[in-house]
């Protein structure tokens, strides 16, 4: 018996070695990469003090201070309320007269992503000790979050992702097997189904997680609209490539955990451009943060409503739009010859002879 590998088996094996290399390269950009890369660069903040005298000497001072990690902004101590409300910084140095001399305060938001506000806090409790000659900095957190409302915005934006993942190419496979291609309705109402599904599933994570975390209409219908719009963008693509869109979309759930739970002041600058400033998830996440830290009116909820919203009606034109044709898919029949499908997945039943 010979040993040898026949000719045509060392291309089969150059294929396999070449894919798992691949699959790290892939794996390593989106989740390990992201993280190991992770350092502060130009993070906002801000120095507020009274109008006039030698706490607003102090603030201007550190504002005109350059650096690479933080970007400093002066401010008085009515509009930095409005800046951390509108999240144009992730924390601020409060100044003020004392009777020892400069009195020192951190304040902060539990409605801000945890990531930017603990390299904030930390950097702004070092500078306050500077100042105010080594007293006890305060902290002061506007909108507390428990470890539930720190987390959760990111968790749920990820399990409505897998969750309506599965529920449409569970449609597509059975629909395969039984040799049937699902209608345009049939899958809308499969989005519809998962969609209403999930963000059940969801909500009754929340209330385990933090019973204290609301679940009003606001974050009900965010939660919604976020998971419909997740769930059609998936089915568009399963339409169009069938289980062949398994490839595209499953990676994209690891840009989850490692991008779009950071902010992009603290990412490289390539992760930023090619993965966090396109990602749906950070839209969704940053989103139910503000609305489940009872900040309904910061402005990332209503980015969030324009853009799944737009993501929604896209998807769905491409979900219901009549005729849409599939790429052919060749495969090998029992006598050898290739047999091109025009199946809605690109499958053919080959018989045995």
């Amino acid at each position: 018996m010979s040993s040898r590998i026949p000719r045509g088996s060392w291309t089969l094996v150059a294929i396999a070695s070449a894919a798992g290399a691949i699959v790290a390269v892939v794996l390593g950009f989106l989740t390990f990469g992201a993280q190991a890369s992770v350092s502060p660069e130009q993070v906002p903040v801000a120095v507020a003090a009274p109008d006039a005298g030698p706490a607003r000497a102090a603030a201007d001072r550190l504002a005109a201070q350059t650096g690479d990690a933080l970007s400093w902004q002066s401010t008085t101590l009515t509009e930095s309320d409005r800046l951390l409300h509108d999240k144009q910084v992730y924390g601020v140095l409060e100044l003020t007269p004392g009777p020892g001399g400069t009195v020192a305060k951190v304040v902060v938001s539990g409605a801000i992503n945890p990531s930017g506000t603990q390299v904030a806090q930390q950097a702004l409790t070092a500078a306050g000790q500077a100042l105010s000659a080594g007293s006890p900095v305060q902290v002061e957190t506007l909108h507390p979050a428990s470890m539930a409302g720190r987390s959760a915005p990111l968790g749920v934006s990820a399990l409505a992702w897998i969750g309506c993942l599965v529920g449409g190419a569970a449609l597509t496979l059975l629909a395969d097997r039984a040799g049937r291609k699902p209608s345009a309705w049939a899958r809308l109402s499969q989005v519809a189904g998962v969609s209403v599904l999930v963000t059940a599933v969801l909500a009754g994570f929340l209330k385990l997680w933090d019973s204290t975390l609301p679940l009003g209409w606001d974050v009900l219908g965010f939660l919604f609209l976020s998971t419909a719009a997740l769930a059609a963008l998936q089915g568009g693509l399963l339409r169009m490539l069938g289980l062949r869109a398994m490839a595209i979309l499953t990676p994209l759930y690891l840009i989850a955990p490692a991008v779009a739970g950071q902010v992009p002041e603290l990412l490289h600058p390539g992760y930023r451009a090619a993965l966090w400033s396109w990602t749906p998830f950070r839209f969704s996440t940053e989103g139910l943060r503000s609305l489940l830290q009872g900040t309904p009116d910061a402005p990332d909820v209503l980015t969030g409503v324009w853009v799944f919203g737009g993501l929604l009606l896209v998807s769905l034109v491409v979900l219901l739009w009549p005729g849409w044709a599939t790429a052919p898919t060749r495969l090998v029949g029992s006598s050898g010859k290739e047999t091109e499908s025009h199946s809605a997945n690109g499958v053919v039943q080959v018989g045995v002879h």
